[in-house]
């Protein structure tokens, strides 16, 4: 597995089988510490720049993979690298339940009260998985909530608590019990059926990020990090191109 960087973020060069393929390894073969997976985009990206605590569980996470379609341009502008695709959460989730079915034990931690339970109840309902443990996202005890997970010992946690999410699999990780934890944003949502994924063309043509952001008044105010992405990307690029201090104007 090869790991590129772009504005000091890692990303792994994997596609979808290969991610499934890691998953399956650290289930059967778990190490001392929580394997944790961050599928990141460009907000993340973004947000690392002022951001510590998640510039540092990016950099430590075992496998990081290109949620956004942005990540992929990245990776080919500034690495020379080329993706086969992206590898989004909402893609890992239901292929990884498909793929292990009843031999997966799972915890679901996030979203709204009672979300979270009916995401669960699907997920086992459709692809067999073992459901062992729930929890919606509005938990004002942590320890309470890592104790729980550890006492579950899942092979898989499923944590979607947006901006959080990440940050707090990498704090827990040594203590959370589960061989495998995954940041999957409203993933849970889309399993509770609370939110519905945007149609198939967006996800073909990969615009499924700007459909979402078109459709929910609550996503506008993420589309300046969009913007500011671009420009750290094409900043980045023309520093490697010309001499300093000829791309100010960027």
């Amino acid at each position: 597995m090869q790991r590129v960087e772009i504005l000091g973020t890692p990303v792994d060069l994997v596609d979808l089988e290969q991610t499934l393929n890691w998953i399956e390894s650290q289930v059967a073969h778990p190490g001392s510490l929580c394997a944790q997976i961050v599928t990141t985009n460009p907000e993340a990206v973004v947000r690392a720049q002022t951001e510590p605590a998640l510039r540092q569980a990016l950099r430590e996470c075992e496998l990081i993979t290109a949620d956004g379609v942005g990540i992929v341009w990245a990776v080919q502008l500034l690495t020379g690298h080329r993706l086969r695709d992206r590898v989004p959460g909402s893609e890992i989730l239901p292929a990884a339940f498909g793929r292990f079915g009843s031999g997966l034990r799972v915890y679901f931690l996030g979203a709204a009260p009672g979300v979270a339970l009916r995401a669960a109840q699907n997920a086992q309902a459709r692809w067999g998985i073992q459901v062992c443990g729930v929890q919606d996202g509005y938990f004002t005890n942590e320890e309470d909530v890592v104790e729980a997970i550890r006492q579950a010992q899942p092979d898989l946690l499923v944590v979607g608590m947006g901006e959080r999410q990440d940050t707090f699999i990498h704090r827990n990780k040594a203590r959370l019990g589960a061989k495998v934890a995954i940041g999957v944003g409203g993933m849970i949502d889309v399993l509770a059926g609370e939110v519905k994924r945007v149609p198939v063309w967006a996800q073909k043509l990969k615009i499924e990020w700007l459909v979402r952001i078109a459709l929910d008044r609550r996503r506008w105010g993420r589309f300046p990090r969009l913007l500011h992405f671009v420009r750290l990307v094409l900043r980045e690029k023309l520093r490697h191109l010309w001499p300093k201090g000829t791309h100010r104007g960027i």
